[in-house]
């Protein structure tokens, strides 16, 4: 009898491939082929995002077209997993009859099972969403009473299989956030904050490092919260020097860090630990003090730009990004040219700017002062155009700065030369790359480059080898 076959579409973040590589290790040791080609597939996964309206359009798009695969020689199930399923379970299911089914996190554990009879021709009843914070106990002794799943945490009965080639991966230090951001879903459909243990992150680490990775980023909804539902509120700084030295990686980049709960130790430590890329990956959302408290947030100018000069006094070449939300209920123009004046002084090597929408379930859907579409298309484009500016100008300070760049492919420029491309410390996976001409047979993917800056592309880098 010839093995299922499965092909796994990833939505979203990074949390979100390490979600889609736990579901292909369980499957794998169920003894599914898991392959890249959906239409050659018995079966397709569609790992949905489903944080804001124009990732959950996306996810849905991504199953549509899956879905108009089906046929003779086409899958014969499209099921649909992730945030956006999660969160809106059987109203996902009703609206996008295109799905064979809609399964929700607590369904991965025996995600074999199901798929093997829903291609079988069986469509189970979509799960009835709930508020996940409510399920898992936050005591650590107490979880393993829980049935509730925190998906790719490392507790399937085989490795996760990672599902892209290639030096760099994700590996998730925790899930979950108990912060309550008013205009922000995620704790309701991903739970309340939950650490990994060390030696878990550790040994997942190590394994990836084994089979050839370089770079591993650790993720989480907030990293800055690493280890206070294990009793240490510092665990990130004492944790960090042990995965570089007890695993052999040669980078590991933090994301995700919450500008309220940094604390200097925590600075100090990733500076000053060889192996942790001079990356500050800064959750700002705003600038003035009154949006952000509205937005249940700490902080403002005066604030963000005391931590973005302690990091620049620490190490004047780290690269800090950021995101910002424009257009929040009752946001003034006032709070607009206070942002874009932080935005032009804190001078971030990154910036992402976001147009607010209500989102279902959140305290900002009754806020009343809403702000109309219009003017926050026009604030997003303003505050995008100077975000631009910005980006490139930081990306020029860098001329003659010397770089360490990890390859991640190897391309032919406009004359047929080849060119390594990778990200130096500074720069976030979907930030910036560094482009550097090589000689034939020179360079392979996962060589660690030494080079020197010699010009820019926006806010790409061009280098040399040193």
């Amino acid at each position: 009898m010839s093995r299922p076959s499965v092909a796994i579409i990833t939505l979203g973040c990074a949390r979100n491939e390490v979600d889609s590589e736990e579901l292909a290790g369980r499957l794998a040791a169920e003894g599914w082929d898991l392959v890249a080609d959906a239409e050659s597939a018995d079966a397709v996964l569609v790992n949905t995002c489903g944080f804001v309206d124009v990732a959950k359009k996306d996810s849905i798009d991504a199953i549509l077209a899956a879905s108009d695969l089906k046929g003779d020689s086409g899958p014969r199930a499209v099921v649909a997993v992730g945030c956006l399923s999660e969160r809106y379970g059987r109203d996902l299911a009703a609206e996008l009859p295109e799905a064979d089914a809609v399964l929700g996190f607590d369904d991965y554990p025996d995600i074999s099972a199901k798929l093997r009879r829903i291609v079988a021709g069986d469509r189970p009843v979509a799960h009835e969403p709930s508020d996940r914070r409510l399920l898992l106990p936050l005591a650590p002794v107490d979880r393993e009473a829980s049935h509730a799943h925190v998906p790719g945490h490392g507790d399937g009965p085989s490795p996760r299989v990672r599902l892209e080639t290639g030096p760099v991966a994700s590996v998730k230090l925790a899930s979950g956030c108990d912060r309550r951001c008013t205009f922000c879903a995620i704790p309701t459909f991903r739970g309340s904050f939950i650490s990994r243990f060390p030696a878990d992150v550790l040994a997942e680490l190590s394994e990836l490092v084994r089979t050839g990775v370089k770079e591993v980023v650790l993720v989480s909804e907030n990293s800055t919260s690493y280890g206070k539902d294990l009793g240490d509120l510092r665990m990130l700084e004492s944790t960090l020097p042990d995965l570089a030295k007890q695993s052999g990686i040669t980078r590991l980049r933090v994301a995700y860090l919450q500008p309220a709960e940094i604390r200097p130790g925590l600075i100090e430590t990733m500076v000053a630990t060889p192996e942790v890329a001079p990356y500050f990956d800064l959750s700002f959302q705003h600038a003035s003090a009154s949006v952000l408290r509205r937005m249940r947030r700490f902080g403002g100018t005066d604030a963000f730009m005391g931590l973005v000069n302690r990091i620049r006094e620490l190490d004047p070449q780290a690269g800090i990004r950021s995101n910002v939300i424009v257009g929040f209920p009752g946001e003034t123009q006032d709070d607009v040219d206070e942002l874009a004046n932080f935005l032009e002084t804190a001078r971030l090597d990154a910036i992402g700017v976001f147009g607010y929408s209500d989102e279902d379930g959140t305290e900002a859907v009754t806020f009343t002062d809403k702000i109309a579409a219009d003017v926050i298309r026009e604030r997003v484009e303003r505050i995008t155009a100077l975000a631009d500016e910005v980006m490139a100008q930081r990306a020029e300070d860098r001329m003659g700065e010397t770089v360490v760049v990890i390859v991640e492919r190897i391309d032919e420029d406009e004359d047929g030369g080849l060119v390594a491309v990778g990200h130096a410390g500074h720069q976030g996976p979907d930030d910036a790359e560094t482009f550097i001409a090589i000689d034939e047979d020179e360079v392979a993917i996962g060589d660690v480059l030494t080079a020197i800056v010699i010009d820019v592309d926006g806010v790409d880098l061009i280098a040399e080898l040193a």
